[in-house]
């Protein structure tokens, strides 16, 4: 049956040949007992990390190199002398000297070097573990950086001279190129010493609100700290005895192995005991990481939840929960500010990822600073924010890095300083609370901090500012006085069209890919034109998301006069992404019922869209409204001499509409296309044709066009 073996032996990770440092498990069991029955702590508590820092200074400072070519130090500010600091030393120092002339009387002693070790930490016992070992290696610390000072300035400073000589300093010097493997090893055991302090002091440093002793990464490392703090001071004793024993036994001690194997020996056990230390603080790391997620997940679900004075504690923990004294930069001006230039402000957070589209941005901008330019209305009190939403757990890349600054670039309002600072609750929030997947979404906060509207972006692209303060009930209200008119189509997006509508004039807007169904339609209405005698103006909106392919057609209808054109692919993403905006903000509302002609029209105009073929809409004015697929329309047009009388009596718009309710298509096979990353995808949606359910289906889609 397996024996179980005690800490001492599962950190040894191979044996070590030798007297001094041969030990069986049995033999390690007491042992432990023996260092656990030193440990008596008396409640103080020290921070020692100051003193661990001036300590590694020294070896570093002390090192063999120096006695070839003395390395030059830049002097650095030091903040380790500061008053506390030197009182806590000045307490220590009885203690430092006492066990500096142990380690130098007694690290000679053939067969004491355990005995020594006990009696370091008998010195030390009424301190916590980490303290004993700091102070430990300080005393140590005294007496190899006196050697190595005497080794670096005696030859420049008469005293240090003199006092070389009695050590005999000099003649060891004479024999630094065969003592270089030995300066080198003990160099290295004296860097494995440091670590393991430092790493022992680490967890001493891990914060108690997020850890416990009975974490088992905790607990396991409690064992095994005491084993390794005895083997660290085991190794300064072997390291003194290197500067004692060149001190003071000759040549042959030069050439002894024997000592120079022991500190390897040692080099190679305390880095695995170092490993295992620090694979155990990284498992207490993630512990301790994981219950600060947690706490600032659940207190941004309370604050989210809870009534505010204003809105500055919500935004901290949404925008600054590092505590960056500058988290914003302000886009205008390119100046880092502070979060309180949002304090009791209504503040929009556009959250998106780094794929939001440009024309999104150009027209959010075209938006905000129209409201910028009369600072006095009242649709002008609020602030934008971009958040960019980025996974904290992936690496950012050089390539998205500069894509952040691009985007940054293109923004006048206030946006993140860096995408690092959304951490893993934040994310975890806007996702889950928040319902952000992939598409942009605009929440909306007022003064005090509360969510208004989670998203008021469909809002944003149908009415702009008038929609302030974008709250769900300015959209209810905003929806409720609104009607199916031509200006809910296009408004903000061409004023030319605005100037037709207000004069009354017969619009036609079409659209669609087929540039050979374009030219038959636009031919079909100057024909239709000029046998009616009426003026008519047509104007191509495209498709919705507008690539190469819509852009070659605006190129060609200007270019053969078909018709007016919207001014840019821009503007025909802006038309499309208003309609379908108007979709969502009804879903969103929980008002997309059907009946409601709005709804209805919309619908409408996004099947349209989904079939790819060609499709119209006849206006006149601000009112009078008829649309039909593209073939149908071409249909009407052609046969205008069946509908000509009604043209004279009920007026152009009117008589197409009868036409059409006249002459219904035989069949159709209409589809609807929603993006689906919205995160909100209807259950039922029916036909706008017939009324009927429509089919769901999933789509892949790749257009690289």
């Amino acid at each position: 049956m397996e024996s179980k073996l005690t800490p001492a032996a599962k950190m040894q990770q191979q044996p070590i040949v030798g007297e001094k440092l041969k030990f069986s498990a049995s033999e390690d069991g007491v042992m432990l007992k023996q260092i656990q029955a030193s440990h008596a702590p008396d409640g103080r508590v020290i921070n020692v990390r100051p003193l661990l820092r001036i300590v590694e200074d020294i070896f570093n400072r002390a090192a063999p190199s120096a006695i070839v070519a003395p390395a030059h130090t830049e002097e650095v500010e030091d903040q380790t002398y500061q008053a506390d600091v030197i009182d806590m030393i000045e307490a220590l120092s009885f203690l430092i000297d006492r066990i500096s002339s142990e380690i130098a009387f007694k690290c000679t002693e053939t067969g004491e070097a355990h005995a020594t070790t006990m009696s370091i930490l008998n010195i030390v016992s009424n301190y916590p573990w980490d303290a004993k070992l700091v102070i430990a290696l300080s005393a140590f610390a005294v007496n190899y950086g006196e050697f190595w000072l005497l080794a670096q300035s005696y030859t420049s400073n008469q005293l240090a001279k003199n006092l070389a000589i009695l050590r005999q300093v000099p003649e060891i010097l004479q024999h630094s190129s065969m003592l270089k493997y030995r300066f080198e090893t003990t160099k290295n055991l004296i860097r494995a010493m440091v670590d393991i302090a430092k790493c022992i002091v680490d967890f001493k440093e891990l914060p108690s609100k997020y850890i416990s002793a009975d974490v088992t990464a905790m607990s396991t490392a409690m064992d095994h700290i005491p084993i390794a703090i005895y083997w660290t001071i085991r190794s300064m004793l072997a390291s003194a005895s290197q500067i004692t024993g060149l001190s003071g036994f000759g040549n042959e001690y030069l050439l002894s192995t024997m000592e120079s194997w022991e500190l390897s020996s040692l080099v190679h056990k305390l880095d695995s005991m170092h490993s295992h230390l620090v694979g155990l603080l990284s498992a207490c790391h993630k512990h301790i990481d994981e219950r600060k997620f947690l706490e600032a997940y659940q207190n941004l679900l309370y604050l989210y939840e809870t009534a505010q004075i204003d809105n500055i504690k919500i935004l901290k923990a949404l925008i600054n929960p590092k505590d960056d004294p500058l988290p914003l930069i302000h886009g205008a001006t390119n100046r880092r500010v502070n979060i309180d230039v949002l304090r009791k402000r209504n503040v929009l957070l556009l959250i998106s990822d780094l794929d939001i589209l440009q024309d999104k941005i150009a027209i959010l901008e075209q938006i905000y600073n129209e409201s910028r330019s009369q600072p006095s209305r009242l649709e002008s009190q609020y602030e934008f924010v971009w958040l960019p939403v980025l996974d904290p757990s992936v690496p950012l890349s050089e390539i998205k890095k500069d894509k952040f600054e691009n985007l940054k670039a293109l923004m006048t309002w206030y946006t993140l300083q860096h995408p690092s600072l959304i951490d893993r609750a934040v994310f975890k929030f806007i996702k889950e609370v928040w319902h952000f997947e992939k598409k942009p979404i605009l929440v909306v906060l007022d003064p005090q901090g509360r969510v208004t509207c989670p998203n008021a972006l469909y809002m944003m692209w149908i009415w702009g500012s008038l929609a302030f303060p974008f709250t769900t009930e300015r959209e209810t209200a905003l929806w409720r006085a609104e009607t199916w008119r031509l200006e809910l189509l296009v408004g903000g997006i061409d004023p030319v069209i605005l100037n037709w509508i207000s004069e009354g004039r017969f619009i036609f807007l079409y659209g669609g890919e087929d540039m050979d169904w374009i030219r038959k339609f636009t031919n079909a209405v100057r024909t239709f034109a000029r046998a009616s005698g009426l003026s008519l103006e047509m104007v191509y909106v495209g498709k919705s998301n507008p690539k190469e392919r819509v852009s070659r057609n605006m190129a060609t209808i200007t270019a053969e006069k078909l018709s007016f054109c919207l001014p840019n692919l821009t503007a025909v993403w802006y038309f499309w992404i208003r309609i379908e905006s108007m979709w969502y903000s009804k879903y969103q509302l929980g008002k997309e019922d059907e009946n409601d002609p709005i709804t209805r029209e919309i619908m409408t105009l996004l099947t349209y869209d989904g079939s790819g073929d060609g499709w119209a809409l006849l206006s006149r004015g601000s009112a009078e409204l008829t649309r039909a697929k593209g073939s149908a329309f071409l249909t009407c047009l052609t046969e205008y001499n069946l509908w000509a009388a009604d043209l004279q009596t009920k007026g152009l718009v009117p008589a197409v509409h009868d036409y059409f309710l006249q002459h219904p298509a035989p069949h159709h096979c209409n589809r609807l296309e929603l993006p689906g990353t919205t995160g909100r995808i209807p259950e039922r949606v029916t036909c706008s044709d017939c009324g009927r359910m429509m089919e769901r289906y999933i789509l892949y889609r790749c257009c690289d066009e």
